[in-house]
């Protein structure tokens, strides 16, 4: 099969997927708002312990996704109006040919990976994952349209070569964006960067990133321990290389030093294009950390505590919190002493 048909019978995939719509396509403001509460907080029945890797964790993992679904529509959200400074704020990011793509993106990769896992209930969560990253980026092209955005050709999304790679790749570039993209969010919303409406009609969105990036969590915790040990000591090394070319990527685009470098690495250009461009609001990198620890936090709080969390940025903030401390002290003094 040629790389184009691969593609087209992905996306037909994805595009002839049926969500589980409780309402059977009739989709009402108090049945989003419903699922919208349902999304943030969601506990399973099973009584015991959820061991990874066991048939009762896999189950809940993907009933919990299943569950927490929110069926609202791209098409009939009713996008605020802006006043001029609003709008011109909105429209001057410098993110959202690179939101699109990434989502479009992923949307290609999960697909792809999901054809290839042999258990339904995995296969079906997701694929509803990739579906689910299809609508946002529904949702983001919805947006520019309302507010006059205008945006480059969209590209052509190339087949993943390797579909386990691809899929790990782009999980754990999720978990790195969206676990700051919680902090820069409630910057906006606090700052008043973004207008509240605005804030709150993208917020199913931002939710349904934590879904997602649970749900990447679990099944990576899940398919660990399903490996024999010969196979997950190669898989460990995969995850090890996916690290150090996520790792190379970022710190590339931080150092700002190669723009053709970020044109060919999207998938980590959001965080570091979100980031810089709300470098006028006054919060410092240490308090930008905090919030971003906060808010992680926050968004998981509601989810059954026996399901993994990703803790690996998590871990890394807090390292860096802890070890920066004795600097953030001294400059704090200093700054005292100068002001008096």
């Amino acid at each position: 099969m040629f790389e184009g048909d691969k593609i087209a019978e992905t996306e037909a995939l994805v595009f002839g997927f049926t969500p589980p719509d409780a309402a059977n396509g009739r989709v009402t403001q108090a049945l989003v708002d419903a699922a919208g509460r349902t999304a943030r907080s969601w506990t399973s029945p099973h009584v015991g312990p959820l061991h990874p890797g066991s048939d009762e964790h896999k189950h809940e993992v993907c009933r919990m996704f299943r569950e927490t679904f929110n069926p609202y529509r791209p098409s009939v959200i009713d996008w605020p109006k802006l006043g001029p400074d609003e709008l011109q704020r909105l429209t001057s990011l410098p993110i959202w040919d690179i939101a699109v793509h990434t989502e479009g993106r992923a949307r290609m990769r999960f697909a792809a990976y999901a054809q290839s896992v042999a258990d339904p209930e995995v296969r079906d969560a997701i694929m509803l994952n990739a579906w689910e990253e299809n609508r946002h980026k529904e949702v983001l092209s919805k947006l520019v349209e309302a507010y006059g955005i205008k945006l480059e050709p969209e590209p052509a999304y190339d087949y993943p070569r390797d579909l386990e790679w691809f899929y790990v790749l782009t999980g754990y570039s999720e978990c790195i964006d969206s676990f700051f993209a919680f902090g820069l969010f409630e910057l906006a919303r606090r700052s008043g960067f973004f207008p509240p409406e605005l804030v709150e009609t993208f917020e199913p969105v931002m939710q349904e990133e934590c879904r997602h990036i649970l749900l990447f969590a679990n099944w990576l915790a899940w398919h660990r321990a399903k490996l024999p040990w010969w196979r997950r000591v190669a898989f460990e090394l995969r995850v090890a290389a996916v690290w150090i070319a996520i790792a190379r990527e970022r710190i590339g685009l931080a150092r700002g030093m190669d723009p053709k470098a970020q044109a060919a690495q999207p998938n980590s250009n959001f965080t570091v294009k979100g980031a810089s461009a709300l470098r006028p609001v006054e919060f410092g990198p240490r308090d930008l950390m905090q919030l971003c620890l906060e808010e992680n936090d926050r968004r998981f709080a509601g989810y059954d505590p026996r399901l993994v969390r990703p803790t690996t940025v998590p871990m890394l903030i807090k390292l860096a919190l802890f070890v920066s401390r004795p600097w953030a002290k001294k400059r704090a003094t200093a700054q005292l002493q100068s002001a008096e």
